[in-house]
């Protein structure tokens, strides 16, 4: 609880433990307790608690800071976040090895990070995990082979058919065929009548083959694919293997947790809900929607679709909580360079949004905090709990498994995405001093500067090849931008 530092998506650059998603489950041999824990952790929000009571205590520190702050403090937030980009990436690239089984994987972890960082929407990222998941479904159930086997199989009838007659007498051919064209053009079709020639007397050789047919040569191609068992054939297998019923590990070995009706049900409300809610807030105006509705709404979506871990949420919560002026620019990068320092997921960032967005309305920041961590953390309670209860029916079925493996490529290359997103707003500053640019602390790219550059490379090769821990590689981050603000701009 207490040691896991910048979210999950994270600490799974430095584990060397299989990958704990929606790929686990699908393996057959992973015993059920195994993936019914996995299922379990990775809804659970208890262990968030410690991250987001703090992240709530930072919210109040940030509401009674002035507009500006020190110019060291800028740098420190800065190396904060360029180190939080490099392990970032760490982690996606660590996710890609595993994702990817094959080309067609590869090419949605590609499609995925390049089609988010071209777009962001709440109903993009969705339309990119579902094309992913079809696409990787009709794949694996081959029905493009199948269509590829009819059309091939049309292109050699058309030739076949097109092709002239070997015995064409009236058209001035061979009133014959020799023995070479009979045996390979003519394997598959009986010998035509021979002509009646008065005028000659002997037997051809082509004629007395005709008389006196002998057994074509059976092609290398057929000769390949004929059984070579004895007849009658001999059975080897020990009684006890044949009378013994092997059962491999199917859904029915699943643990029932709960019944496939609760948990349909469950999923269906669920799926209500989030409907009802997208409806609301397409038909009826922003302004008129009250705020705290307005942030639930918002959380619960973004919580909702948002696969890959926190770092791909992030991009959306700067979306629709910057963008409409409930948080400014400034403070949403400081909650975001600091919150890489505390433990637990980076979903409880929401919490620290929450708590200011709910500045100058009738709630109060306690009530704003608390409505963001339930909106972001129960889409994943619910769909957990749901599946738990259709997951014995689903194990098993292909074209499910299909699904879930293209849906796990395109949440990592939304990881990528978010790797983009934060490179491009990592540079903290008030337009002055400390490497910072970007008036009102908007936020700049880190490649303005290349100290800052050098520590995102930094953070990446230290957790690579050094096995240099998440929040050390943050901490040195952080006070290599206060180096380089005492040693450049003091």
């Amino acid at each position: 609880m207490f040691s896991k530092f910048a979210g999950n998506t994270l600490n799974l650059a430095y584990s060397h433990a299989p990958l704990p998603d929606l790929t686990l489950i699908l393996d057959p041999e992973e015993p059920s307790g195994t993936v019914s824990s996995e299922l379990i952790e990775h809804g659970n929000p208890i262990p968030a608690v410690p991250g987001a009571i703090g992240m709530y205590g930072l919210s109040v520190g940030i509401s009674h800071v002035g507009s500006t702050l020190p110019n060291p403090v800028y740098a420190l937030l800065s190396g904060l976040n360029a180190a939080t980009v490099g392990i970032i990436a760490l982690a996606a690239v660590n996710l890609a090895g595993r994702a990817v089984t094959d080309s067609l994987t590869r090419t949605l972890v590609f499609l995925g990070g390049a089609l988010g960082m071209l777009y962001t929407a709440l109903w993009y990222y969705p339309v990119i995990m579902v094309g992913a998941g079809l696409t990787t479904m009709i794949w694996d159930l081959r029905w493009p082979h199948a269509v590829a086997r009819c059309f091939i199989h049309l292109w050699n009838k058309v030739r076949s058919n097109g092709e002239p007659n070997v015995i064409d007498v009236e058209n001035g051919h061979d009133s014959w065929p020799t023995t070479s064209t009979c045996v390979v053009n003519s394997l598959d079709k009986p010998l035509p009548t021979p002509p009646h020639n008065s005028a000659s007397s002997s037997i051809t050789e082509t004629e007395d083959l005709y008389l006196h047919p002998r057994a074509a040569p059976v092609p290398l191609s057929r000769f390949a694919v004929m059984p070579t068992a004895s007849y009658p054939p001999t059975d080897t297998t020990p009684p006890s293997a044949t009378t013994t019923n092997k059962t491999p590990p199917s859904a029915s070995t699943f643990p029932a947790l709960l019944s496939l009706k609760l948990g349909s049900t469950i999923l269906i409300l669920f799926a209500l809900s989030f409907l009802a809610i997208i409806l609301c807030r397409s038909l009826l105006p922003a302004p008129s929607l009250p705020r705290p509705f307005s942030l639930f709404s918002s959380l619960y979506l973004a919580g909702t679709i948002i696969f890959g871990g926190g770092p791909v949420v992030i991009p959306l919560l700067r979306e629709y909580i910057v963008a409409p002026g409930w948080v400014s620019p400034r403070d949403f990068l400081l909650g975001l360079a600091i919150i890489q320092s505390f433990p637990g997921p980076n979903f409880n960032f929401a919490v620290y949004l929450g708590a200011l967005a709910a500045r100058g309305t009738a709630c109060p920041a306690f009530a704003g905090a608390l409505v963001a961590f339930v909106a972001i953390f129960a889409p994943g309670v619910v769909i957990v709990l749901g599946f738990l209860g259709v997951w014995a029916k689903l194990q098993g079925r292909a074209w499910f498994g299909g699904v879930l493996r293209g849906v796990n490529a395109a949440a990592v290359g939304l990881v990528f995405t978010a790797v983009y997103k934060l490179w491009e707003i990592g540079l903290v500053g008030d337009g002055g001093a400390g490497g910072a640019a970007g008036g009102g602390g908007g936020g700049m790219p880190l490649g303005g500067d290349p100290w800052l550059v050098a520590v995102t490379a930094g953070a990446f090769v230290g957790g690579k090849w050094f096995r240099v821990s998440a929040p050390v590689a943050i901490l040195c981050g952080g006070v290599a931008g206060v180096g380089r603000w005492a040693v450049f701009e003091k």
